[in-house]
């Protein structure tokens, strides 16, 4: 392979490092700042199958420089002068800066030594392959000895066959599938081919063997055998590779290094080497500036109510764009996962309706994107109406229970209806009227068993609900399909409405008075079952005799977040809104410092760090931020997303990550994270005036 692309470079450091300097007065973040940090390819450079994405490592005192991964193995960057080992980052001058961040790539500015600038641009270029510049310029007047000491590691997996050809180091890795993936028969490799090269034919590369694992102390052990012990004979596997340069660097002397690594599947072993020469010719600035291109309307068109709003707002657009794939599989259209670092089972299988609320957010980005992940659901659609649980390029999840198949919980219609008012696209509206009232016409012939007018939860319940793990009603009573929920029927009303909405704007008068003779008849139901006059509040019913008695006393009474749903869906009057507000600001039961709880704080089975419990869920209090502005309650629905806000924002500048749900009452998120439906903040910090659009 070639290696002297990297002389072209050098006549532009010097100005490249200037104009870095400029921009950094821009953007400069520490790690204390609150952005999100883990990476993955651009959605046109993306793969299911083969897919690698990696989470910056630039806040932790005691730990080298770099980037990680679950099973992708690490990449760290150390620096040594004469004597000095700079190998973790409170040994460097300064810490480490961000000046760039994009769902794809991160610039860092390091300074080692005193009189040492670093500039490090890390790019995941597509699924399969990782690129990292390191460039360095001596501000010293004399000369400066300096030595990058870069190594890979992999706590997963070993290096096995492990070949060195001068500056190139091939290697077998490997994954293995959970047993979600397994059972649900979603392809995957577990074995991959390998090529970690560098630009530079002068560097030595070591490498260590320790029977397949990584030292407890990798400092230690990297001073040994890349400092004093030459390399043995090339062993089978390996568990580090070490890339040292040694850099003699004249007063305002700069270089660059590249780093690349390829990985493939093993009938593609011969297209490593090319895929790493081509990557070899790209500039780095040309992936920069399509980011920004992305990016500009998001980040120049509005304004923010201060610098941690405005880094929530694009760490969540950059978290949304982050999780989405091409077309590819099954689908004519872009999909998205809930997460691509970590990789995870069920949250890398495919989309869901109530994932899909995220879209009133992200369609700010891409609003083609966004329709285009709606229509995911249609192209899948049964004839019946029936649209899957999970949909994935590679799945078809229907969940088949007692004879009924499981779908998601009944947003289909309004997020269609909500999508098309972001976009204006009127053949979308077309096309998704036609899909969104197949589906409802499926779902309230299948889920009321009882005819009663009011509907239950079908398939497997407890997953159709959402609401799939530790809810007090479902577990301390009984099991949600014989109950009228509140819930779905809220749902339901919601989807009506908004059938009768996309049917007047196609000019279908006598459908829209059908879908509004509908709603307001599940409306009437609903006040007049589910309705808690001395409570002030909404429950599920029993569904054999509509009160609120399943096996003992008011068992059904349990003040969960599902009795606020009548204010998203417009059902309560003023009265009982008011009533319904009193509660939601009981700072005892719902009005918690960090947002609203699934269930009330007085209720015996909460618990903040629960699942369905207590933890605050984004997109739930995203709903009752919207019955709240609907009822004119303005005030309160800017203070509920201001305290979502700060138990976001505790997580983003303590780990750099969004999470599926975070604790009421502590700064805590759990239990996944990079999880896509907390990018939803991003639509209510908009709604209530944290952000603003720009005239």
């Amino acid at each position: 392979m070639k290696r002297k692309f990297w002389l072209r470079y050098s006549v532009f450091v010097f100005t490249f490092f200037v104009s870095c300097s400029k921009n950094v007065q821009e953007y400069k973040l520490d790690h204390h700042s609150p952005i999100y940090t883990t990476y993955a390819a651009e959605i046109n450079h993306s793969n299911f199958i083969i897919d690698q994405g990696y989470e910056l490592q630039y806040a932790i005192a005691d730990q080298p420089f770099g980037f990680s991964s679950e099973q992708g193995g690490d990449f760290f960057i150390t620096f040594k002068s004469d004597s000095d080992w700079v190998y973790t980052i409170s040994e460097m001058a300064s810490p480490p800066l961000i000046t760039n961040s994009y769902p794809n790539l991160v610039t860092v500015e390091l300074q080692p030594f005193k009189d040492l600038l670093c500039r490090v641009d890390f790019l995941v270029e597509s699924s399969n392959a990782l690129l990292v510049d390191i460039r360095i310029i001596n501000n010293l007047s004399e000369k400066k000895n300096l030595e990058i000491i870069s190594f890979y590691n992999n706590d997963y997996s070993p290096l096995d066959h492990l070949d060195i050809n001068e500056n190139n180091a091939f290697f077998d890795s490997h994954k293995y599938p959970d047993s979600w993936t397994i059972n649900h028969k979603i392809p995957y490799h577990e074995t991959f081919k390998n090529i970690f090269t560098v630009s530079d034919l002068h560097v030595d590369i070591r490498f260590l063997n320790s029977d397949g694992y990584s030292p407890k102390h990798p400092q230690a052990t990297l001073k040994n055998f890349v400092f004093e012990q030459p390399n043995p004979e090339i062993p089978d596997s390996a568990s580090i590779l070490a890339f040292r340069k040694r850099y003699t660097l004249k007063p305002n002397q700069s270089e660059k290094l590249r780093f690349i690594r390829v990985t493939n599947s093993p009938n593609k072993q011969n297209m490593l080497n090319k895929q790493a020469d081509d990557l070899e010719k790209i500039h780095f600035e040309n992936y920069l500036n399509e980011s920004k291109q992305l990016f500009k309307s998001i980040e120049n068109n509005y304004s923010f109510a201060n610098e941690d709003i405005e880094l929530l707002w694009r760490s969540s657009f950059n978290m949304m764009r982050q999780v989405f794939y091409p077309p590819e599989g099954n689908l004519s259209n872009n999909y998205y996962v809930f997460s691509r670092e970590p990789i995870w089972g069920w949250g890398h299988g495919g989309q869901v309706f109530h994932e899909s609320i995220t879209m009133l957010a992200y369609a700010l980005l891409d609003p083609v994107s966004a329709m285009n992940s709606q229509r995911v659901y249609a192209e899948t659609q049964h004839p019946n109406g029936y649209i899957n649980y999970r949909t994935g390029a590679y799945l078809n999840e229907v969940i088949e229970h007692n004879g009924q198949l499981t779908t998601s919980a009944p947003w289909y219609c309004w997020l269609n209806w909500e999508v098309y008012v972001m976009t204006g696209d009127k053949e979308f509206l077309k096309e998704m009227y036609a899909s969104s009232k197949a589906f409802y016409n499926f779902y309230i012939a299948t889920r009321d068993t009882d005819s009663d007018g009011l509907c239950e939860w079908g398939g497997h319940a407890v997953l159709e609900s959402v609401r799939d793990g530790l809810v007090a009603v479902w577990d301390e009573v009984t099991w949600p399909a014989n109950l009228d929920g509140v819930d779905i029927n809220s749902m339901l009303v919601k989807e009506a409405k908004s059938l009768e909405k996309m049917a007047r704007e196609l000019g279908l008068e006598d459908e829209a008075s059908h879908w509004k003779n509908d709603y307001l008849s599940r409306t009437q139901l609903i006040n007049q079952y589910c309705w808690d006059e001395k409570q002030g509040f909404y429950y599920n019913v029993d569904k054999r005799d509509n009160d609120f008695t399943y096996s003992k006393p008011n068992d059904l009474k349990r003040d969960e977040i599902i009795g606020f749903l009548p204010l998203w869906a417009g059902i309560a009057n003023q009265e009982q809104a008011k009533s319904l507000v009193e509660k939601l600001t009981d700072p005892n039961a719902f009005w918690r410092e960090y947002g609203i709880p699934s269930l009330s704080a007085a209720d015996p089975y909460y618990n903040p760090k629960g699942y369905w419990n207590g933890p605050v869920w984004v997109e739930w209090n995203f709903l009752i931020m919207r019955g709240l502005i609907d009822y004119g309650y303005h005030k309160e629905a800017k203070e509920l997303v201001q305290k979502v806000v700060n138990g976001m924002l505790s997580q983003l500048k303590a780990n750099h990550n969004l999470w599926e749900f975070y604790s009421p009452d502590h700064q805590w998120g759990g239990y996944h994270k990079t999880y896509i439906w907390a990018g939803i903040i991003n639509r209510m910090m908009l709604d209530v005036g944290l952000v603003t659009q720009k005239d």
